[in-house]
């Protein structure tokens, strides 16, 4: 089965600092002033459907287009790269527009399903088993839900600079990832 602890933790764990939930506080504050009430039930298990499902077809997709996952690996590695880059220098190099309706279009995907997500998902299943990789995604899918439905309390529990200081920590984790993630795949690639 392959059923291990440290697989969901680290799995788990690479999930939650991709995802940024908690760094995405003030953008989910910020649509709810926008259009008013956010649907965090919908919002959650959309993004877990699509989480599970490009977890079993993204392999098939990639093969379809004659590329292999340690190649999508490294590629992710390097969106790993700019997303810590991104959090650690509170830097935006990915702009999206502004969105009408806080419904399944943002929240859902892009913000917690986005590239980064998907990208981790299909670097996680080259070095991790499938049934730790899902575990992990429903443990992030809880937390997501738990922060859409009180980002108004935590935003005023933690404040704007516990929000950018816990944003840095997770931007640093996550370039470590990144350079894991690349080490371990790029010699695949040339054996």
């Amino acid at each position: 089965m392959g059923f291990d602890f440290k697989e969901i933790f680290t799995a788990g764990m690479i999930l939650f600092a991709v995802i940024d939930i908690i760094g995405s506080i003030p953008i989910i504050v910020d649509l709810r002033k926008k259009v008013g009430h956010i649907q965090s039930e919908k919002a959650s298990v959309v993004a877990a459907i699509l989480m599970i499902v490009f977890l079993f077809v993204g392999e098939e997709i990639l093969n379809l287009i004659g590329i292999d996952v340690n190649s999508f690996a490294v590629a992710g590695s390097f969106i790993l790269f700019f997303l810590a880059i991104e959090m650690i220098l509170g830097v935006q190099l990915y702009k999206d527009e502004a969105p009408e309706t806080a419904a399944i279009v943002p929240l859902a995907f892009p913000l917690v399903a986005g590239a980064g997500t998907m990208t981790s998902i299909l670097s996680l299943r080259a070095e991790y088993h499938t049934i730790n990789i899902i575990i992990a995604i429903l443990i992030n899918i809880i937390i997501v839900y738990l922060v859409l439905k009180s980002s108004g309390k935590i935003e005023r529990v933690l404040g704007k600079q516990g929000i950018n200081v816990i944003r840095k920590i997770f931007g640093v984790v996550l370039l470590a990832i990144a350079v894991k993630l690349f080490a371990a795949n790029i010699q695949n690639l040339f054996n």
